[in-house]
């Protein structure tokens, strides 16, 4: 038998996404955006409402960075979701994370997050039914300690997800199957 639950702000998992711009004076600002997804291959979507510092950034600047969050900083990654850049001027100091100037956009890459994503801005995005950042990937990185052998392993990124029905983090690292090949044993 199957019960109702209450409507909730999303599907699980979410990805927890660590959303990276320059400020006006030049300082890191970061902030934990859940909602967001590849509109397609080689475009980001984050729904974010214009009120972030962070939009406001990457308005500015034409660019941002997304990475993805890792168990290992689950305290920071919570940090940059529960305080603001318009009210907290350097979180990143706060959080005790480093940030490095990213190869090919002006943004910066926090270098505790093992996987980045490199945007150009494309648009800002507004509608009844949401609003967002729409971006192009132009770069993708990797610390090199999730890429042995030189290819990435995603069991080693040791990405989180966010939980939206009792807002937990879960940390999603086994690899259950191969896509595109599994299904095909019932064809």
């Amino acid at each position: 038998m199957r019960k109702q639950l209450n409507i909730t702000e999303g599907i699980f998992p979410m990805p927890v996404l660590m959303v990276a711009t320059y400020n006006e004076d030049g300082s890191v600002n970061v902030m934990n955006a859940a909602w967001g997804t590849m509109q397609e291959r080689g475009t980001v979507a984050l729904n974010l409402t214009e009120t972030h510092k962070t939009v406001q950034n990457i308005k500015a600047r034409g660019a941002f960075t997304v990475s993805i969050a890792d168990a290992a900083h689950v305290v920071e990654a919570d940090y940059f979701g529960v305080t603001s850049g318009n009210k907290i001027p350097d979180k990143l100091g706060k959080a005790g994370l480093t940030a490095s100037r990213a190869e090919k956009v002006d943004a910066p890459v926090i270098n505790e997050f093992p996987l980045c994503l490199e945007c150009q801005f494309i648009e800002y995005q507004s509608n009844d039914y949401g609003c967002g950042v729409i971006g192009k990937v132009i770069n993708v990185t990797a610390d090199e300690r999730v890429m042995p052998d030189g290819k990435l392993d995603m069991s080693l990124v040791n990405a989180i997800a966010f939980d939206p029905y009792t807002h937990g983090y879960y940390r999603v690292a086994e690899r259950v199957g191969e896509a595109f090949k599994d299904g095909l044993k019932l064809k």
